[in-house]
């Protein structure tokens, strides 16, 4: 029998796969990582996108904020809390990944143990019941961060651990104020910078909408190439890393169907160089599982973590992957907790005030 599965094998493999529990498999090498590619990336993205296109967007930056907080429903919750800790093995490191396309047309896609917890946690999410938001209505998050308060390529310098609130509107558009951010004890609207004569920008990727994410194909291969295709890019960012940043966004900041969240996960296990790490942990000190990817050119690991028991979604944080001038290879870079997510009835309003509004 021929020892090298081909393709068909390979691909009733990956779906046996989906089925394996998430025990231990084989341990690899530290694997290193980016979270933070968002906030550094995007703010190029951003500023690349305004070259082109002639419109730049922009928000009122608290002390810190390294990016706008707008596209995806990303409102870059906030960086590197002070803790350094070590870097969890990659189990799959070192390890042979199942040979897949990836959406950019290359071969690769998420580490075996990566693709299985991917799968696990896609399950919890279609099961996941999500309280429906309206176009009247707003989405809202509340995130503990802690970001780097210095300049990209200076020493770590961790900002104080805090609380952030944000509000996304849900109105199709076009919009040019849609959303708040409450950081600090002030209020910050969350603006898009449009050129003269625009009303503004409708729900999309750049600003994402319960109705829009309900409208994506739920097809895992389906809905990555349609991320692939309208995910901003820079000159020389890694494709990949983009759309795996965007994906982590729009999960951590948005509500969606469980469809479709269920579908952004399956998508991640395509995505080249995602891997899993053993043990991470939030801004809120909460352990958990993390699915992540490297961006080498940074020398930062983005790592999406989990509960390592409900597979619920915890929070992210970002690591430095290699020493530099930037601090050791391990320092964690950003971090965040989502604390709450919830829908209300109008900007600035909390979930506790909508309810004793029903109530009474």
């Amino acid at each position: 029998m021929n020892s090298t599965p081909d393709r068909r094998e390979r691909e009733e493999l990956d779906g046996l796969a989906r089925w394996l529990p998430a025990g231990p498999v084989e341990r690899g090498l530290p694997s290193g990582r980016h979270s933070h590619h968002k906030d550094v990336l995007m703010q190029l993205i951003d500023r690349d996108q305004a070259a082109r296109s002639g419109r730049t967007r922009s928000l009122p930056k608290p002390r810190g904020f390294v990016r706008p907080a707008l596209i995806a429903g990303a409102v870059a919750v906030a960086l590197a809390a002070g803790l350094t800790v070590g870097i969890g093995a990659g189990r799959d490191a070192g390890g042979s990944a199942p040979v897949r396309a990836g959406a950019s047309g290359a071969p690769g896609g998420g580490s075996r143990s990566a693709v299985v917890t991917l799968d696990r946690i896609a399950a919890v999410a279609m099961r996941t019941e999500v309280e429906e938001v309206g176009e009247s209505q707003f989405v809202y998050v509340r995130t503990r961060a802690s970001e780097n308060e210095a300049d990209w390529g200076q020493p770590v310098r961790p900002g104080s651990l805090h609380d952030r609130e944000v509000w996304f509107s849900q109105k199709p558009g076009p919009l040019v104020e849609y959303g708040l951010i409450r950081e600090n004890g002030d209020d910050f609207p969350i603006r898009i910078l449009v050129p003269e004569g625009s009303d503004g920008e409708r729900a999309g990727i750049d600003r994402p909408t319960y109705a829009w994410l309900a409208s994506l194909p739920t097809d895992p291969g389906a809905l990555l190439k349609k991320l692939y295709a309208q995910t901003p890019v820079s000159e020389g960012e890694d494709r990949d890393q983009a759309v795996f940043s965007r994906i982590g966004e729009l999960v951590r900041e948005q509500i969606m169907p469980p469809a479709t969240a269920a579908a952004f996960y399956q998508a991640t296990a395509r995505i080249p160089g995602v891997t899993e790490v053993d043990d991470a942990v939030d801004a809120a000190g909460r352990h958990g599982i993390a699915i992540a990817r490297e961006d080498t050119r940074l020398g930062l690991r983005t790592e999406w973590i989990f509960d390592p028991d409900t597979l619920g979604y915890l929070g992210e944080r970002s690591v430095l992957t290699r020493d530099s001038a930037m601090g050791e290879a391990g320092t964690v870079f950003d971090t965040r907790a989502v604390l709450e997510r919830a829908v209300v009835d109008k900007k600035g309003q909390e979930p506790g005030e909508r309810r004793r509004a029903t109530r009474s």
